[in-house]
């Protein structure tokens, strides 16, 4: 794709209006946000990303189309599984319900912007080292085997490297202010609102380790790459408090998605091979991957929803003192 420059700065332009947006609705009533008003943003970011890979589709092509679809449904769904780690978070500093908007938006926005600059690094590199996607391939492989473990949830935040350093160089406060980032205190002090920024945005930049080599072995285009990433990420604080309450029945999804990341660590070293002259190694078609990715998410929400149904059952069941019809399997 060689797009002019002016594209690029038409669609950082148009995810910043729409950030901005976004973000004085949030600073003009901090609340939290109801069912209906979060399937109302959520279905507005789906229909943005959707219209956005339609244009694609009618302007550049089903190849196109196709990788911005597979590497922004593939991204989202990354996005859902670092929900988890998003409320721990949430609770280990414990912020109040009625700031988790905003807390939530700075950080995604930080993360973008950290994103962009990963991206751009990640695609000059795969452009001149060819290499590199046999590391990706086997990085993406080595994630799946460990995301198929089912690490505990608690193991996957600790302070990294950013956070600890702004706790040691800034003095903090113990409580929040309402929602200010600094509160003078006979002298300019930071609140814990800062650090929980600062700890969602480190922490998604840390899970982009995972997630950009995963989008590249489904695109090498950079535009597409960063607009993926970027849609997915928009849609994220309203999904959060939308599928809070149904994070813990999604059960499988972290072997749904060790799944795709196996597939598409696989895809890269294949295609790699075929590149390098490997005559039996063939390329993987994008339809494939993206009915690969769609079935395999599929699949998983639906066996974690009946598993979960089936929990609940059991559980009320135990809980009335009547013992519980075994289940075939």
């Amino acid at each position: 794709m060689n797009l002019p420059p002016w594209i690029w700065l038409a669609t950082i332009a148009g995810f910043a209006v729409v950030l901005a947006v976004d973000f004085w609705l949030v600073a003009r009533r901090p609340h939290e946000p109801s069912m209906k008003e979060c399937v109302a943003w959520v279905s507005f970011y789906v229909a943005l990303a959707a219209a956005f890979g339609v244009g694609l589709l009618l302007l550049s092509g089903p190849a196109h189309g196709g990788e911005f679809f597979a590497g922004w449904i593939t991204e989202y769904s990354l996005s859902v599984d670092n929900l988890f780690v998003f409320l721990l978070i949430m609770s280990r500093f414990q912020v109040p319900r009625e700031y988790r908007q905003k807390v939530l938006l700075i950080g995604i926005i930080l993360a973008l912007g950290m994103r962009g600059a990963f991206i751009a690094a990640g695609a000059g590199a795969v452009a001149r080292f060819d290499w590199l996607f046999y590391v990706f391939g086997a990085f993406l492989v080595y994630t799946a085997w460990k995301l198929m473990g089912g690490e505990d949830d608690e193991a996957e935040f600790s302070e990294n490297v950013a956070l600890r350093a702004v706790r040691r160089v800034l003095p903090t406060t113990d409580t929040y202010h309402g929602a200010r980032l600094t509160v003078h205190l006979g002298r300019r002090m930071v609140t814990p609102m800062l650090i929980v920024m600062v700890a969602i945005g480190t922490t998604d930049l840390l899970f982009a380790l995972d997630s950009i080599p995963a989008i590249f072995g489904l695109t090498k285009e950079p535009y597409l790459v960063f607009t993926a990433n970027a849609f997915a990420l928009m849609g994220l604080r309203q999904l959060f408090f939308l599928i809070g309450g149904l994070l813990d029945r999604l059960v499988y999804l972290s072997k749904g998605l060790s799944v795709v990341l196996a597939f598409i660590g696989v895809k890269l070293i294949l295609e790699a091979l075929h590149h390098d002259g490997v005559s039996w190694a063939p390329e993987i078609p994008i339809l494939v991957s993206l009915g690969v990715i769609i079935g395999t998410l599929a699949v998983t929400t639906v066996l974690s929803l009946i598993k979960s149904a089936r929990d609940a059952r059991a559980s009320a069941a135990a809980s009335e003192g009547v013992e519980p019809e075994p289940v075939e399997r």
